[in-house]
């Protein structure tokens, strides 16, 4: 009895691990963002990279390339550009050229691509590709959602107008990654400590 016992407590303990981690990342791919509405005629993707020491795209990056590209508006494509950001790990080729080659070669990618290939943390990221944003009418930062949190209250502090523009992206699906999101939600509660204080307060 104590062993059925302590099998159904376990299984409603992971049961209830996964949702929580279902329904963290999923309020934290909703905050800070506007409402998207409206035709944009000039849409900003931009791709956040993780740390890739290999030759070729790592399992993560190419998964944020596979958000990144079904991120783009249907309304807006041709006016598109997807900007893929970061520098290398060590010695290698840069984050963002490996996520540029694979959304050519392994996703036949042909849209506008722009490359920003010198940061090595989330707030160069931000810092570096403000220029690439001027004009766009919509922006969407695409990652892991505690960490594309993060790249959004990053771009709040260094320019609130272009926060604004902000809007989801499609790196939340309902059910995607879940084995992995109570894991993933702890580590971004982690990542979110980082943020000032007056930041935090306004995060789900």
């Amino acid at each position: 009895m104590r062993r059925r016992t302590g099998v159904a407590m376990a299984g409603v303990a992971g049961v209830a691990a996964l949702v929580w981690g279902e329904w963290l990342n999923r309020r934290w791919s909703r905050a800070l963002v506007e409402n998207g509405e409206g035709v944009a005629e000039a849409e900003a993707v931009v791709v956040l990279g993780y740390r890739n020491p290999q030759a070729t795209a790592n399992f993560i990056n190419r998964w944020r390339v596979r958000a990144g590209i079904r991120s783009i508006a249907t309304d807006s494509a041709r006016g598109t550009r997807v900007i893929f950001s970061g520098g290398a790990a060590g010695s290698g080729r840069a984050e963002a050229l490996l996520m540029a080659d694979y959304a050519k070669s392994g996703l036949a990618f042909d849209g506008t691509v722009l490359l920003e290939d010198r940061s090595r943390t989330t707030w160069e990221n931000i810092t570096n590709v403000i220029p690439l944003l001027e004009d766009a009418d919509r922006i969407k930062i695409v990652s892991q959602p505690a960490h594309a949190l993060k790249a959004r209250a990053y771009l709040r502090r260094r320019r609130p107008d272009l926060a604004e523009r902000l809007v989801r992206a499609d790196d939340y699906r309902p059910g995607e990654w879940m084995a992995a999101k109570p894991l993933l939600a702890l580590y971004g509660l982690r990542t979110l400590r980082g943020l000032k204080a007056d930041e935090r307060k306004i995060l789900p």
